[in-house]
């Protein structure tokens, strides 16, 4: 990867670092948890080669980005705003955007609240299927009882979650950061109760890393987070019942032209096929292009496989022009 340029702006009251790339119609790259701008290191550039302006930032709470320390902050109108505000600065009227994970979220909310400043939206890895119709928590607080779920740890009160993170971020990072068919040491935790512990021990470390993730590319994510720590992401998950409540009772149909794009290894979207995911996201997406599953990718998916996955969003943009 040629290396991108970097700029620290100000947008919707925050400091934003900011990589950038090419020139011509702006798209708009989106991380998701735990990530950064970097996630995005194989787009940039084949997007920029293919005639794109590309626009990377470190979302609030990562990075080189200001990480506010009220959990409030961190709403998904806040974090739309933050992009709509980016665009501003950067003399963008609009842009197509692309986002992973909780990146995938924030886009698909961003389409939702501003149509009129996104050409296009592709989300990554996390379908969209409207609002559901009761506050998140209650719902996962009823199916999972007494047994561990990230997204419950992750709210729970005192920070207990980005502190055991940030205890050891290379142990955690390299955790996560694994295709479906890494292999693994057995977990040290193998209780299926949130009384016994946190969420480190319950997924083995992986052997040896993917192919995909080099020492370098660890080392890089790694530095990130022990300067950053997890605080700031982690407070994304403590608005879903607040994201809820201000999306419930609003129109909950895409009106611009949207794709997904997946692993199909990928844990987030369950073995679902392009049939089950066309059934959850047609009647909330008025233009609905495309559905890409990459065969046996996982959760990291530009990453696992970025030829792959800058053939997808090449050819959902070039439909845009």
């Amino acid at each position: 990867m040629n290396n991108p340029e970097f700029s620290v702006i100000e947008s919707n009251g925050i400091k934003m670092r900011v990589a950038e790339a090419g020139s011509g119609p702006a798209v708009l790259l989106v991380h998701g948890w735990p990530e950064s701008w970097y996630s995005w290191r194989h787009q940039i550039q084949g997007l920029a080669d293919s005639g794109y302006r590309v626009i990377a930032p470190d979302m609030r709470g990562y990075g080189g980005t200001d990480s506010p320390a009220s959990p409030s902050e961190y709403r998904v109108d806040t974090l739309v705003e933050d992009l709509v505000g980016l665009l501003d600065v950067m003399g963008e009227k609009q842009a197509a955007l692309v986002g992973h994970d909780w990146g995938s979220m924030v886009v698909w909310n961003a389409a939702l609240l501003y149509p009129a400043r996104f050409t296009g939206v592709m989300g990554m890895s996390v379908p969209y299927g409207g609002v559901g119709g009761e506050a998140p928590t209650a719902g996962w607080r009823k199916a999972m009882g007494d047994q561990f779920f990230y997204i419950l740890y992750h709210n729970e009160e005192g920070g207990i979650a980005e502190k055991e993170y940030d205890r050891d971020p290379r142990a955690f990072l390299s955790m996560l950061y694994a295709s479906p068919d890494t292999p693994r040491h057995p977990p040290l935790i193998t209780d299926t109760r949130r009384s016994a512990g946190g969420w480190i021990g319950r997924i083995g470390q992986p052997i040896t890393r993917p192919d995909w993730l080099t020492s370098e590319d660890l080392d890089y994510y790694v530095a990130e987070f022990t300067r950053s720590g997890f605080r700031g992401g982690i407070n994304y998950y403590r608005n879903f019942d607040a994201n809820w409540q201000l999306m419930k009772d609003k129109d909950p149909v895409i009106s611009i032209p949207s794709a997904f794009l997946s692993g199909a290894d990928d844990q987030v979207i369950q073995g679902a096929n392009e049939e089950s995911l066309r059934a959850l996201m047609d009647p909330v997406m008025s233009d609905l292009r495309e559905i890409t599953l990459l065969p046996k990718m996982g959760h990291w998916v530009q990453q696992e496989d970025p030829v792959g996955t800058n053939q997808g969003i090449i050819r959902f943009l070039k439909g845009l022009d």
